[in-house]
């Protein structure tokens, strides 16, 4: 019983690193051609700038969580995906030290290679979670011993690269509908037109990845899941259209989060699906810590995860005005010396 709520716990930290997490990515993708100036760029850099740190997080507790309630899980899981793993590590670090570089200097070359920095540092792990996902859901080759038998260019194939598309395009529409939301101005009118052409890609995309999951699964309740995915993600581009940036960023946040609740179904009960032999693979059973562990962590849970809500919460609420290319102070201005007497 414990085994199956904390799968369902796991289930929910991703669903929120993705959807929190998501439109930082999408951001970061869209910054080096959606902004058109350095003032422009700076504004999108300040939209997530008091979040994204905090939304990060998420990925950081689901780890955690993974490898308290599920060792064996992490242990195959880490250990088979170490160089998808540590490429997306590599990643989010060379985003943070971006984001707190880009305007240490008065210089437009240096800032827009920074700029570059967070595009890569957004791309390559919006790529490669939705290759790991991917890969997690239609099952990787396990060895009796539980353990991966592949490396990473087996993880590249035509199914887990179409997983990393779907992230890669669903993260930017995301994105845009935050730009579109938090900003004023050119920027705000460009996200609005972006994000109909980028959200056409990821339906297609998605509708593609989710058909071929269904495909190979009889399970009917994540078909409906996936199908309300879809209806989401279309409501999300009626929305844009009818210019409600709201519902509009609401909406694609329920498209991530349908489509990783589907994803989840999909697994159960296995955390880690063998291609080799199906009595390989790993379930919420056989993956599992013992009662003891998972009851302590659950008290833990309920104690500690409704304050760091309240602490997320609180903080979207108090950045949660819009931002202007307009209001960007002029670097040389605020990094010039003060004047002698």
């Amino acid at each position: 019983m414990l085994h199956d709520i904390w799968f369902l716990l796991i289930a929910v930290l991703w669903i929120g690193y993705f959807v929190l997490e998501g439109f930082d990515f999408g951001l970061g993708i869209l910054l080096p051609f959606l902004g058109r100036n350095d003032a422009e760029r700076r504004a999108l850099i300040n939209a997530i700038g008091p979040v994204w740190d905090g939304n990060e997080v998420w990925v950081l507790v689901a780890g955690g969580a993974t490898f308290a309630a599920f060792p064996n899980w992490y242990a195959t899981l880490f250990s088979g995906f170490y160089m998808a793993l540590f490429l997306i590590l590599v990643a989010l670090i060379l985003r943070g030290v971006a984001f707190e570089y880009h305007s240490k200097r008065d210089s437009a070359r240096w800032r827009r290679a920074w700029d570059w920095a967070i595009f890569i540092g957004s791309a390559v792990p919006a790529l490669l979670w939705g290759v790991a996902f991917a890969n997690i859901v239609g099952g990787v080759p396990i060895d009796a011993n539980k353990e991966f038998t592949g490396n990473l260019f087996t993880l590249l194939n035509p199914y887990g690269l179409l997983g990393g598309l779907v992230t890669v395009t669903l993260f930017m529409t995301h994105g845009a509908a935050y730009i579109a939301l938090k900003t004023e101005g050119e920027l705000r009118r460009r996200a609005n037109a972006l994000l109909v052409f980028i959200g056409l890609v990821a339906a297609v995309a998605a509708v593609v990845f989710l058909g071929w999951t269904q495909a190979s699964s009889v399970v009917t309740d994540s078909a409906v899941v996936s199908v309300l995915a879809a209806v989401a993600l279309v409501g999300a581009l009626a929305a844009n259209r009818l210019g409600r940036e709201g519902w509009t960023f609401v909406a694609t946040a329920a498209t991530i989060a349908l489509a990783v609740t589907a994803l989840f179904m999909h697994l159960y009960p296995n955390v880690m699906p063998s291609s080799t032999n199906a009595a390989f693979s790993l379930t919420v059973s056989n993956a599992s810590s013992t009662d003891y562990t998972l009851s302590i962590m659950t008290v833990v849970a309920v104690i500690f995860t409704p304050l760091v809500l309240l602490y997320q919460g609180w903080t979207y609420w108090v950045f949660r005005k819009r931002v202007s290319a307009d209001r960007v102070p002029d670097v040389a201005a605020t990094a010039a010396p003060p004047a002698a007497n």
